[in-house]
């Protein structure tokens, strides 16, 4: 893994606790799905670019997705 490839993990991550945390307040399943995935998927991925394209999806789905 390359320092660019965590840094992105630690957003995305961050970001889908964020989604989680609201998706379970709200009982939204949209929100949590995609918090759930946000936090789980980096560490699947070890390609940077990949990283970015699934997460920059992910955190679109909610609003996509309503």
């Amino acid at each position: 893994m390359t320092t660019s490839s965590i840094l992105w993990g630690v957003l995305f991550g961050s970001l889908g606790a964020g989604y989680a945390l609201y998706g379970k307040k709200q009982r939204a399943l949209v929100p949590f799905l995609s918090g759930l995935a946000l936090m789980l998927f980096p560490y699947a991925i070890q390609n940077t670019y990949l990283i970015v394209v699934i997460g920059a999806v992910l955190a679109a789905a909610p609003f996509i997705f309503r």
